[in-house]
C-alpha cells in the first residue's frame, strides 16, 4: 500500500540542508542534539519547573536592597530571639570563658556539673519528653558510672595496647548480628551514634559501587521520610538523593515509585524500620526485592526502633521480616543508645559480609606516620562507651529485653487506640513500634504542641505536612504517665476548639511560616543561628 506522506518529513530534512557544508550540517545536528538534552534534563528534574521557577524569582529578589535589608533584619531579630531563649535556658547562670588561675576543688566541679545537668524545664524523669532519654535506671546508672571510670582512658585506636576493648566491641557486634538474624559471615562495628553509621554505610556504598561497578555519580534511593543523616552523608560524600514519595494513607515509601527513580548510577536503596517522622514501617520485603533484582545494596535504618523491632516476635507481636532474613538487606544501623539502654554515644552499623565493611574502612599507606587503617569516621575512640555499652547489655539480658519490649509496645498501642477516638486529630498511618504522630484537618497541629507544652510536655515537631509525634519510651510505661499524657491532650483540645482558628505564637508560629518560603536558604540562616545560639555565651 501507497502512503505518500510518508516521505514528506524527509524532503523537508533534505531541502533544508541541501546547500550546506557536511561540517556545517555535522555542527548543526550537533548543536540541535545537545540543546535538545538541555531543554530535556532542564524541564524533567526532580521539581517541576514551576517549583523552581519559584525558588529562582525569591532567590533574585534577595538581591534587591530593599528586600535584601528587610531579610536581614528579620535574620537579627531571629538571632536575638535564639540568643535570648539561650540565656532563658541557663538560668542566668555565669559563663566560665577562662581557665581558672587555680583548679577548682573536687566538690565545686562535682557541685557544678551536676547544677548544668539539672538546668532545663522538662522533667524527663516523669516521662514528659518524647524520645530523648530512653530509660531511667538508678542501678543500671551506678554501674554505668563505674564502668566508665574504669575504661574512661582506654582507646581501640590501639589494639595492641587495649585488646580488651577491642574483644568487647566484637562482642557487641555478634550479639547484634545474631539479633538481627545474621549468620557467621555477618559483621559489623560500633559508632557513636545513628547518625554516624549512617553515615559510613553511604561511605561503604559509594567506594565499593565505584570499584566494583565503575559508577562515578552515585545516587541513593530513598523514602522522603528517611532519616536527614543520609542528606548529610550526601553532602560530605558527593551523593545524589533520590527522594521517592510516600503512600497518602499509610504513609510508607511508595515501591512503584522506588522502582522508577532506579538509575544506573544507584548505589543503594533505603528503607526505615521504622521512620522517625511518622514512626511507620516500610516495606522491607518488596525493597528487598527490588535489591536482589537489580544487583543494589539495600539499608534499612533501624537505628529508632531497632531494639524494640528485633524482640517484636519474641514478645508476642506480628512484626513482618526487617532484617538479614530478607536476602537483599544487605546492611542495618541500630542504635544501642535508644532502645538498647546504653549511655549517649553508641550505636551500630551491620553488614551482610565484610566484602561490604571493607569499603566502610578508610585505609592509608603511603603516611610518613605508618600504615594507617581506621574502621570508623573516628581515629580515637572512645573505650569507655564501648565498655558501657556491652555492660548494659550484660546487665539486662534477653528476657528483660523482650519484657520491656511487651511494656512499650502495649503502651504505645493504649495511647494510639486513645488518641484515634479524640476528635480534630487523625493519626499518621500505623505505629510500627512506639512513635504515634499527630496531625489535624481542623485546627494548626502546632497549637497542641503548643498548649501541651505549657503543660510541660516535650513533642517533636514535623513539617510538609504540619505534624507533631510522640517517641513512646520506658519512661512512658511506669503508672500514670500514658494516661496523664491522654488528659492533658483532651484538655488541651477541649480549649483549642473554643477558638479553633486561632494563630499559634512564638517558635511554633515561625516553624510553621518557615514552610511556605520557596527559597529554603533563608530557613538554612534560620537554622545556622539557631545552632550558633547553642555555643552563645553572652558576649558574642
Amino acid at each position: 500500500m501507497h502512503l505518500p506522506c510518508v516521505g514528506v518529513p524527509a524532503k523537508l530534512v533534505n531541502n533544508l540542508f541541501q546547500d550546506k557544508e557536511p561540517w556545517q550540517i555535522v555542527t548543526m545536528t550537533t548543536t540541535a542534539t545537545l540543546a535538545t538534552i538541555w531543554l530535556w534534563n532542564f524541564i524533567f528534574q526532580d521539581e517541576s519547573l514551576v517549583v523552581r521557577a519559584k525558588k529562582q524569582i525569591f532567590k533574585l529578589a534577595r538581591h534587591i536592597p530593599a528586600i535584601q535589608e528587610k531579610i536581614n533584619k528579620e535574620l537579627t531579630n531571629v538571632n536575638e530571639v535564639f540568643q535570648k531563649d539561650t540565656l532563658r535556658r541557663v538560668k542566668e547562670l555565669s559563663f566560665t570563658v577562662t581557665l581558672p588561675t587555680k583548679g577548682l576543688s573536687d566538690e565545686k566541679i562535682l557541685n557544678t556539673i551536676i547544677q548544668h545537668v539539672h538546668l532545663g524545664n522538662y522533667d524527663w524523669k516523669s516521662g514528659k519528653v518524647s524520645g530523648t532519654v530512653y530509660r531511667n535506671d538508678d542501678k543500671l546508672i551506678s554501674l554505668i558510672g563505674n564502668i566508665y571510670a574504669i575504661a574512661s582512658y582506654t582507646n581501640p585506636l590501639h589494639p595492641d595496647v587495649f585488646p580488651g576493648i577491642c574483644k568487647i566491641e566484637a562482642e557487641v557486634v555478634k550479639i547484634a548480628c545474631s539479633l538481627f538474624h545474621g549468620d557467621n559471615e555477618t559483621c559489623g562495628t560500633m559508632t557513636t551514634g545513628g547518625t554516624e553509621s549512617i553515615l559510613l554505610a553511604c561511605k561503604a556504598y559509594r567506594d565499593y559501587a565505584r570499584e566494583i561497578k565503575g559508577i562515578k555519580h552515585p545516587e541513593i534511593v530513598m523514602p522522603i521520610t528517611a532519616h536527614s543523616a543520609f542528606d548529610k552523608a550526601a553532602q560530605y560524600f558527593n551523593l545524589k538523593v533520590c527522594s521517592v514519595p510516600v503512600n497518602q494513607d499509610s504513609y510508607t515509601v511508595c515501591i512503584k515509585a522506588m522502582k522508577k527513580a532506579i538509575t544506573k548510577n544507584t548505589i543503594m536503596l533505603v528503607g526505615s524500620a521504622p521512620n522517625f517522622p511518622y514512626g511507620t514501617m516500610d516495606n522491607i520485603e518488596e525493597i528487598s526485592k527490588l535489591g536482589m533484582k537489580y544487583n543494589i545494596p539495600v539499608h534499612v535504618d533501624a537505628c529508632l526502633g531497632g531494639f524494640l523491632a528485633c524482640f517484636m516476635t519474641s514478645a508476642g507481636y506480628t512484626f513482618p521480616p526487617f532484617d538479614f532474613q530478607l536476602p537483599g538487606v544487605t546492611s542495618i544501623s541500630a542504635d544501642t543508645h535508644k532502645y538498647g539502654y546504653a549511655p549517649k554515644g553508641s550505636s551500630l552499623i551491620l553488614y551482610r559480609n565484610k566484602k561490604y565493611r571493607h569499603y566502610q574502612y578508610t585505609i592509608s599507606t603511603d603516611w610518613p606516620g605508618g600504615i594507617y587503617g581506621s574502621p570508623t569516621i573516628n581515629g580515637s575512640r572512645a573505650g569507655g562507651i564501648i565498655a558501657a555499652c556491652w555492660a548494659t547489655l550484660m546487665y539486662f539480658g534477653h528476657n528483660a529485653y523482650i519484657e520491656s519490649t511487651k511494656k512499650i509496645i502495649e503502651t504505645t498501642k493504649y495511647i494510639e487506640k486513645r488518641l484515634r477516638g479524640l476528635d480534630g486529630i487523625f493519626i499518621f498511618g500505623t505505629p510500627a513500634t512506639s512513635v504515634i504522630a499527630l496531625g489535624s484537618n481542623q485546627f494548626d497541629i502546632y497549637r497542641l504542641s503548643e498548649a501541651l507544652n505549657t503543660k510541660g510536655w516535650n513533642l517533636n515537631t514535623l513539617q510538609f505536612p504540619c505534624g507533631i509525634h510522640i517517641c513512646i519510651t520506658h519512661l512512658h510505661t511506669e503508672p500514670g504517665v500514658a494516661d496523664r499524657f491522654l488528659q492533658d491532650v483532651e484538655c488541651s483540645l477541649k480549649d483549642i476548639w473554643n477558638d479553633p482558628h486561632s494563630e499559634v505564637e512564638g517558635k511554633l508560629a515561625m516553624y510553621g511560616m518557615s514552610q511556605s518560603i520557596p527559597d529554603r536558604s533563608v530557613v538554612g540562616d534560620f537554622t545556622r543561628y539557631f545552632l550558633d545560639a547553642m555555643y552563645y555565651t553572652g558576649d558574642n
